[in-house]
């Protein structure tokens, strides 16, 4: 659960949280130099990282063979690395036979284009353009003639001495320079296959220690919760990294077969080269079908190779990411889209190409990192998807912001599986009470208060279609904000059982238009509160009026008094100011005695009357939430059941109990 963030206005101006500082950022700047710098060293590192989490369950799953750790460890990384070998002299093989063939495919992309061309010839000054600048490039590349090469024969005006060309030709190279040169471009990958192999196999051997050590690093004040999250995170880790490993050389599988069908040369390159790419978001796709659809082109005389191989990539992209995908890693892998590009970008510029194909399980794990250390927790809100505010925190930024729009479309989305009661008690309330804690402060000026009050006011207006009901299973919110909302909302004890009430289902009294008020305690927050409470008694066939709090002062308590109310809700949205309760419930008990009192103190617990309000509080009921508040109003304004009803009710537990 992210911790709730304090409001930091102040009367002299914002007051900024506590960030990183000067410090921190030369720090970061610094580690940022040492990766660029050292980027030899690091790509390799990284790669061993990831492939220790790839291999760590087949490791584990040796274990439990009985087999010893560091021969299963030796196992596990030789068979891993003979693949990857195995693959990667695959592809050399595939590049090396395309490269071979490809003075034959250009006569064919030649033709195609000879064709297009005399498809959409003319006689407009386009072609009349393209004719010039082939004469002038013929013009340009015409060879000399002989006078010009040797210039104006000996003897005649003019003529010059010609110096005899020297043509200094090198020995012919030795065996071990042939050698040298061949194997010269194979020193570098085969150095990083080298670390990375070194750096896979002592993590696996030392993975408890390492882990252990990052425990301490990580603070051991709460030694349980700091190895749960981290067992956590590192079991989540290999399970994406697992999955996204088997998917995407699924998917290259599916590719190379369907290129191999349709007749593209080298399918198993084109197939190894999705599954790659696959690994980069967004472009990633599109860079892995350029190459096999021009090479589709270059090919077919006619264009049906290039339909058919772009049909398929049509076909099996979408129903990799948006229904394998979901089912194989859940709703999302955790970042941010923003997050997803920048990462991409940041980490092609620090380590090139390599870097491209890295950035997500990279950036992944920097995400993890963050959710779990407490230090870290700056890069979960940079880079990860979940909202960075609570439920109540964008609401109240939102009415104080003065948006009722943007928050009435938040709320419809949460009213998708909420009811309207769970969203104002656990969402809109909790909002209003950050707005009364910067009110304490002296951080909120009148004019931001009306304007909070006229916000809710409208966004309670926007959601009068609503009925406070558990909505129906179907159509669940995607809107990232509206889940975390609904996630943190329990609607177990909703309003989807309280009835909505006929008029003849209510006791006389009650059956007038003004019979129920709903009067603001204290503020216009409090003011805000009554007007949810009037909507939800509304929804359930009880009338309400709303009055401010100024209907409590001394000439208008006559008015209150003259209009006669049945039942009389006094809203506070907390328990702040015990005595101004006590004192307004005891001027309302004087002027209307004959109507019910219920003190609505919308954060007050179960069982806590007594403890803040004492003893004597005036009220004939006493709710804690709003739904509390409306089946307590129900239950005041429903006309007692009858002699028969009551035993139709009392047969059931007689039953039971027999």
């Amino acid at each position: 659960m992210r911790r709730p963030i304090i409001s930091s206005s102040s009367r002299d101006g914002l007051v900024l949280p506590a960030g990183p500082s000067f410090g921190a950022l030369g720090v970061a700047a610094l580690i940022i130099t040492g990766l660029y710098v050292g980027r030899e060293v690091f790509i390799p590192v990284a790669l061993a990282i990831l492939l220790s989490f790839v291999l760590a369950p087949l490791v584990r799953g040796l274990r439990k063979l009985r087999v010893p750790r560091s021969l299963a460890v030796v196992l596990v990384v030789l068979v891993a690395f003979a693949a990857l070998s195995a693959l990667a002299v695959l592809m050399a093989t595939q590049v090396a036979q395309l490269a071979g063939e490809l003075p034959r495919y250009q006569m064919t992309m030649r033709e195609k284009i000879a064709s297009l061309r005399g498809s959409t010839a003319g006689s407009g000054a386009l072609e009349r353009a393209s004719e010039m600048l082939q004469d002038l490039g013929k013009e340009l590349d015409r060879p000399k003639s002989a006078t010009e090469l040797t210039g104006p024969p000996p003897g005649e005006p003019g003529a010059e001495a010609k110096p005899i060309p020297v043509e200094v030709r090198p020995p012919e190279p030795t065996s071990l320079q042939t050698l040298g040169s061949f194997l010269r471009p194979l020193v570098h990958p085969l150095t990083t296959t080298g670390i990375v192999l070194v750096f896979v196999i002592f993590i696996l051997l030392q993975r408890e220690d390492l882990r252990n050590r990052f425990i301490r690093l990580a603070g051991t004040y709460d030694l349980q919760k700091t190895t749960a999250a981290l067992d956590d995170a590192a079991a989540r880790l290999s399970r994406l990294f697992v999955s996204q490993l088997l998917l995407n050389s699924g998917f290259g599988l599916g590719i190379g077969i369907g290129l191999w069908i349709i007749g593209v040369p080298n399918p198993a390159l084109w197939g190894v080269l999705t599954g790659i790419m696959r690994f980069v978001p967004y472009v990633g796709a599109i860079i892995s079908a350029a190459f096999p659809l021009a090479l589709a082109a270059a090919v077919d005389p006619g264009w049906t190779m290039l339909l058919w191989a772009g049909l398929l990539f049509l076909v099996a992209e979408p129903l990799a990411a948006h229904v394998l995908e979901p089912l194989v890693y859940g709703r999302s892998t955790g970042l941010s889209p923003v997050a997803v590009v920048a990462s991409a970008t940041f980490w092609t510029w620090l380590w090139g190409p390599i870097g491209l194909v890295l950035a997500m399980p990279l950036t992944i794990c920097l995400v993890v990192l963050g959710r779990h250390v407490e230090k870290l927790e700056f890069l979960d809100v940079l880079l990860g998807d979940r909202p960075a505010l609570s439920p109540p925190e964008i609401f109240y930024q939102r009415v104080l912001s003065g948006d009722p729009a943007e928050t009435a479309d938040k709320a419809e989305e949460v009213l998708k599986e909420r009811s309207l009661s769970a969203y104002y008690d656990e969402v809109a309330l909790e909002g209003l009470r950050l707005a009364k804690a910067d009110l304490v402060r002296g951080v909120l000026d009148e004019e931001r208060v009306a304007r909070i009050l006229e916000t809710v006011r409208e966004v309670v207006e926007d959601l009068a279609d609503h009925d406070d009901r558990a909505p129906q299973p179907g159509d669940a919110t995607t809107d990232a904000e509206a889940v975390d909302a609904v996630e943190s909302t329990d609607d177990r004890e909703g309003a989807s059982d309280l009835p909505v009430l006929a008029p003849e289902e209510m006791a006389p009294p009650f059956r007038n238009e003004d019979s129920v008020v709903c009067i603001a305690g204290q503020g216009p927050l409090d003011e805000a509160a009554a007007i949810m409470l009037a909507q939800l008694l509304d929804k359930h066939g009880i009338r309400t009026a709303v009055e401010s709090p100024e209907a409590l002062a001394r000439p208008n308590v006559v008015d209150l008094q003259a209009r006669k109310y049945a039942l009389v809700c006094l809203c506070y949205i907390d328990a702040g100011s015990p005595a101004h309760m006590r004192y307004n419930l005891r001027r309302l008990r004087r002027r209307l005695p004959d109507a019910s009192l219920m003190l609505a103190c919308l954060s007050l617990p179960a069982g806590a009357t007594s403890s803040v309000l004492g003893d004597d509080t005036r009220a004939d009921l006493v709710a804690g939430s709003l739904r509390e508040a409306v089946k307590l109003c129900i239950d005041a304004v429903r006309l007692p059941p009858t002699a028969g009803e009551t035993a139709a009710l009392d047969a059931p537990k007689a039953a039971n109990l027999a």
